[in-house]
């Protein structure tokens, strides 16, 4: 049954970790689609040797654009879900089945990954990163009127119809608001289940600062002005 649950992997620069990401959900019997978006280390080489469905953009694009190319061979192979999954090592494989249950038991389209639904998983959260995401789930509500409780978390999965009906245009960050515009306008039903986040020091460098929080959100407004 896990072979029809794709995963998809946007990888850039991941070259030292990629592996280790990777591995569990193979043991797990997941199918695996990394999509290298121009790294410039050795990631490509790797993922390249992996027993998995490795893609490359020639160029970086961006997570949002990695995340549709993935989307859209998974669905080109068969997928019956599709679940985004980081590369770097800050999701836990045991969460996938967790986000897929209200997907098979025909409760909902979309399941999101929160960090703010259990207190362990909260207290995890670095203080400053807590309230930079306490605030992106208020501007989120505002612009895209999907409440959430956890609104910048890039661990979601989704049923084969669901998915066929997104479309991501912007393919940066901000792709993260406008995935939740689409599954509003497209009347999808979305819950959210609770997921732990591994933080590291690699992963909370390489993370959203707060300056490209608020690139998203004058970039998400004006988009939605002139659109």
């Amino acid at each position: 049954m896990n072979r029809s649950v794709f995963v998809v992997l946007p990888v850039y620069n991941e070259g030292r970790v990629v592996a280790s990401a990777i591995a569990p959900l193979l043991d797990r019997g997941y199918t695996a689609v990394a999509v290298d978006d121009g790294s410039t280390d050795d990631t490509w080489p790797i993922i390249r040797s992996l027993p998995i469905h490795s893609l490359r953009h020639p160029v970086n694009l961006g997570q949002g654009a990695a995340l549709q190319t993935g989307m859209t061979y998974a669905l080109e192979h068969g997928a019956e879900y599709i679940v985004h999954f980081d590369a770097d090592g800050q999701h836990r494989v045991e969460d996938v089945d967790v986000l897929l249950e209200p997907l098979r038991k025909k409760e909902a389209d979309v399941v999101l990954g929160s960090r703010f639904l259990r207190d362990e998983d909260r207290r995890a959260v670095p203080p400053v990163r807590r309230m930079l995401l306490k605030g992106g789930v208020i501007f989120n509500g505002l612009l895209t009127r999907v409440w959430l409780t956890d609104a910048h978390n890039g661990f979601r999965a989704m049923t084969r119809e669901a998915a066929a009906t997104i479309g991501l245009r912007e393919n940066r960050f901000a792709h993260a608001s406008e995935i939740l515009i689409q599954f509003r306008r497209n009347r999808l039903r979305v819950v959210e289940r609770p997921t732990a986040i591994i933080y590291t020091d690699r992963s909370q460098a390489k993370g959203q600062s707060s300056l490209n929080a608020i690139k998203i959100v004058v970039d998400m407004i004006l988009r939605r002005i002139f659109r």
